[in-house]
């Protein structure tokens, strides 16, 4: 996705110091997005988000619920106009707190660009290319190419950024055969 630099899963929102995916507490999975603003709005983003879930269908745990975390009061503004606009769009309410992060936990590693981790012919060619697993996280290339695994991107997107992936021909054949 253009503009999108780097993305982590984690936690956030709750009291609780050092949650892990057994040991939650009161925080809520979410996703950390580094972005460009000039590349793509939060609003853009917020878009994408509304999208990618029923915000009208209240979660049965803190855990999952649908929620935005905001660093700034612009951030708060565009959320909860979002928000609005959302509400008004499907005629109903919607079960979508926005609350200011206060702090955000990386979720374990199994957790981190899931979609490529469980794809081997990516990730044996991949792990070579970082010094450590926090690099490989932090990689703009890893974000967008978790990203096409999982679904997201068109094939011209693709084919614009493999010189910015850096993978072998093999490789980048076999990543096309997955996007449509």
């Amino acid at each position: 996705m253009d503009g999108v630099v780097s993305t982590r899963v984690g936690y956030a929102g709750g009291e609780k110091e050092n949650p892990t995916y057994y040991n939650l507490g009161d925080h809520s999975e979410t996703i950390e997005i580094d972005y460009v603003p000039s590349q793509i709005t939060l609003e853009q983003l917020l878009d994408i988000f509304w999208k990618s879930h029923n915000p009208r269908v209240k979660a049965p745990t803190r855990q999952y619920m649908s929620i935005i975390f905001y660093h700034n009061e612009d951030q708060k503004y565009i959320a909860q106009k979002s928000r609005k606009t959302q509400e008004t769009k499907l005629g109903t309410q919607i079960y979508t707190e926005i609350n200011p992060v206060t702090k955000f936990y990386q979720a374990e590693n199994y957790h981190q660009k899931f979609y490529l981790q469980n794809t081997p012919v990516l990730m044996n060619e991949l792990r070579g290319y970082y010094k450590d697993f926090q690099e490989f996280v932090d990689s703009t290339a890893t974000a967008r190419i978790n990203g096409y695994v999982a679904g997201f991107g068109t094939l011209t997107q693709l084919e614009r950024e493999f010189p910015l992936f850096g993978l072998s021909q093999k490789t980048q054949e076999y990543l096309k055969a997955g996007v449509k």
